[in-house]
C-alpha cells in the first residue's frame, strides 16, 4: 500500500503527482520551519532544499521538531534531512548548513523552487530574502512572528501589508519598503496582542547571538502556537502546487504587486 494513499485519496493521483514533481526550499528549520518541512515531507513532496545555519541546543526543546535531549549539538539541517528521508525514503533532499543572507541568496535559491518558505527569525536576512524573491517573482510564503502568543484561533494568513498586531510583520514591511515593496508577501500571522515575557527573576536567560555576533532576543514561546504556524504554511504550500485542493478552487496566487484569493474559475474568467 503507497504510504501516500491517503493523501491521495483526498487530493486525486494527478494532484498528487503535481506534489511528487515539485521542489521546495526551506529556509529556517526552528520553531515554524520543521513543523512547515513535517507537513510538506508527509504530504509527499518530492524536491526539498532545507536551510539552517544552526544546531540544535537545550533551549530548543520546547517548540522544535528536530531538537530532542539526543540530538543536542548537531545540525539542524542534517536532522531535517533524516527525518525526511525516514518519512519518505523516495524524497530528494539537500540539506545545507548555511546562514542566508544577501551574499548567500543565489547559493539558497539556485534550484529553481517552485515555492519558498522563509521560517527566518532575523530581521535583516529576512526582508533581504523576501525582496529577492519579489524581484525574482519566486512564489513565496513568510512566516512573521510566533512568540509570545497564546491563541491558535488568531492565526491568519495574508497579504504583508494587511498584517496587525505584529511587531515582526511591522518592522518587515517597513523595510521592504526601501525595496519599493507594499504588498504581495503572502504571510501567516498572529493578530492576538504579543505578550510580555513573564518577570521572573530565578528564570536563567543566558545570552544568545546570530552567527554574525549580534545578540538575540530570547522570546517565550509554546510549542502548540509555532506548530500551527508551521502548518498553515504547509497546508498552502500543498493547496498552491497541486493547483487547489478541489477542482473549481484557485489556490492564493501571488504577484508582485498584489494577492487575490479566487474562489472558484468563475471569478478567474470574470
Amino acid at each position: 500500500m503507497d504510504r501516500f494513499l491517503r493523501t491521495q485519496l483526498m487530493l486525486g493521483r494527478e494532484k498528487h503527482d503535481k506534489l511528487r514533481s515539485s521542489r521546495v526550499t526551506v529556509i529556517g528549520l526552528g520553531a515554524v520551519g520543521s513543523y512547515a518541512v513535517e507537513g510538506l515531507a508527509r504530504a509527499g513532496i518530492g524536491s526539498l532544499r532545507l536551510i539552517d545555519h544552526d544546531n540544535v541546543t537545550k533551549s530548543n526543546i520546547n517548540r522544535q521538531l528536530y531538537a530532542l535531549s539526543s540530538t543536542v549539538g548537531r545540525a539542524k539541517a542534517e536532522l531535517a534531512k533524516e527525518r525526511v528521508l525516514d518519512i519518505n525514503p523516495y524524497a530528494r533532499v539537500e540539506a545545507l548548513q548555511m546562514f542566508v543572507a544577501a551574499d548567500s541568496l543565489d547559493m539558497a535559491l539556485d534550484n529553481s523552487p517552485h515555492m519558498v518558505v522563509d521560517a527566518i527569525d532575523s530581521l535583516n536576512p529576512k526582508v533581504q530574502l523576501l525582496a529577492t524573491l519579489q524581484q525574482r517573482r519566486i512564489p513565496h510564503i513568510s512566516s512573521m512572528g510566533a512568540a509570545k502568543r497564546t491563541d491558535p484561533f488568531s492565526v491568519k494568513i495574508g497579504d504583508i501589508s494587511g498584517v496587525s498586531a505584529c511587531p515582526l510583520g511591522k518592522n518587515v514591511r517597513k523595510r521592504l519598503r526601501k525595496y519599493a515593496i507594499d504588498s504581495g508577501v503572502l504571510c501567516v500571522y498572529s493578530d492576538e496582542k504579543v505578550m510580555p515575557n513573564v518577570d521572573d527573576p530565578s528564570l536563567d536567560i543566558n545570552e544568545d547571538f546570530y552567527p554574525r555576533g549580534r545578540k538575540r532576543t530570547v522570546l517565550g514561546s509554546l510549542p502548540t502556537l509555532t506548530g500551527v504556524f508551521g502548518l498553515i504554511i504547509a497546508n498552502h504550500v500543498i493547496n498552491y502546487l497541486c493547483g487547489g485542493f478541489y477542482d473549481n478552487q484557485v489556490p492564493l496566487l501571488q504577484t508582485k504587486d498584489t494577492i487575490k484569493v479566487l474562489l472558484n474559475k468563475g471569478d478567474a474568467n470574470s
